[in-house]
């Protein structure tokens, strides 16, 4: 290529300069210039280090979707303590709108018998009594088989000529499929020989910290903690209040934990730490709970699968109830047709460096208003100023 046809390109490209510049002959430095010059630099520096951050940090994105998920099930986790209600006495029940119930529910419950001070004084697995009696020894109501093993009366209840009840919970429990409440459990030999009811006196005055998680239909549902054990008998729910009808029961109580599925970053659980006392006995504490089924993505790429939910209380004192109602603690559950997607991502680099630049071009451009201002302000001053001293 020709020299000629190089210098032809280039005079071309100049003619493209956006940035046409100024001989220094013909320019001047001010102070008021530098100042501002200073505080561009300074101003620039804080926007970007604040930029910078933001791009090191995690954004969240959130999303809804319809939650079409099928068979699933729902995990839920509590704690909650009873200081006036001894932990013989207490029970949870769970039941749904499939139709499943559970009573009594003793698997993965733990429960902590503590003082009106809130003291532990004993943390054991759900569930008292005594072991079923495998040694040959003949009680009241007990009926030998072949001289070697114990078969306790059902005083009743039995289901065949051959059904034994070792312990006072296994003859509750056929009362229980009797449709019988266990009025006075004190006059049942496998319940005195246990100690039952002289346990429940000893427990009088202290409170109960219960401890676990339930397994549940993901359906709408419910579950409640209740004094006495309760049992379904055709459409009516009962319950066995251990030979104690006459007593009154406080409900007051702490919820020191409850979650629908796992912990993820920034989960808020609105009923931590709530509090209910009540001074009269034998309300009802009810808790409306709406779950909005969760899944949270960590920005390595970890999902979870959990669910938040919101909460409307109520409470229905004593003289309010219904006849037979029964005092206790209900969760009532529903589940939301929508689900909730949170997704940890950092933001792109080009998305920084759009930011960066768009910092960079608008502080110049702000400052050089400025400059500009201020610059010919200070001459019209000096000219006023000038022609003044000239007359």
């Amino acid at each position: 290529m020709s020299p000629a046809i190089m210098d032809n390109i280039f005079h071309k490209l100049r003619n493209l300069d956006a940035y046409p510049k100024i001989n220094e002959d013909f320019s001047s430095r001010t102070f008021s210039g530098g100042v501002i010059s200073v505080a561009s630099f300074i101003v620039m520096f804080l926007l970007f280090f604040s930029e910078f951050r933001l791009y090191l940090h995690t954004v969240t994105e959130t999303k809804l979707i319809v939650d079409t998920s099928r068979g699933e099930t729902l995990h839920i986790s509590f704690d909650v303590t009873f200081p006036a209600i001894p932990c013989s006495l207490l029970s949870l029940d769970a039941m749904d709108i499939s139709g499943e119930q559970h009573f009594d529910i003793r698997h993965d419950i733990m429960k902590k018998r503590i003082n009106a001070h809130g003291d532990l004084i004993e943390a054991r697995q759900d569930g008292i009594g005594a072991p079923k009696i495998e040694t040959p020894l003949q009680r009241h109501g007990g009926r030998l088989e072949n001289g070697e093993t114990y078969c306790g009366s059902c005083y009743g209840a039995e289901e065949s000529d051959d059904h034994c009840c070792n312990s006072c919970e296994e003859v509750r429990e056929a009362y229980r499929k009797k449709g019988w409440a266990v009025t006075y459990a004190d006059l049942i030999d496998q319940c005195k020989r246990e100690g039952f009811i002289q346990k429940v006196k000893d427990e009088e005055g202290e409170g109960c910290n219960i401890v676990g998680s339930l397994e549940v239909n993901k359906v709408a549902g419910n579950f409640h903690f209740s004094p006495g054990k309760s049992f379904q008998h055709a459409p009516v729910h009962l319950y066995d209040l251990l030979a104690l009808p006459e007593a009154n029961y406080n409900m007051s109580h702490r919820i020191n934990k409850l979650a629908f599925g796992a912990y993820f970053s920034g989960v808020v659980n609105p009923l931590d730490g709530v509090r209910w006392v009540h001074e009269t006995p034998n309300g009802i504490y009810q808790y409306f709970i709406k779950v909005v089924p969760t899944i949270y993505t960590d920005i390595r790429g970890r999902t979870v699968n959990s669910n938040q939910y919101s909460v409307t209380e109520h409470f229905q004192s004593a003289e309010f109830l219904r006849p037979g109602t029964h005092p206790g603690v209900f969760f009532t559950y529903d589940l939301s047709p929508i689900k909730v997607t949170f997704k940890e991502e950092h933001t792109s680099f080009l998305h920084f460096l759009t930011h960066i630049c768009a910092i960079i071009g608008g502080v110049f451009t702000i400052a050089g208003i400025i400059d500009s201002f201020v610059y010919h302000g200070q001459r019209a001053m000096r000219k006023k100023m000038e022609m003044g001293k000239f007359r």
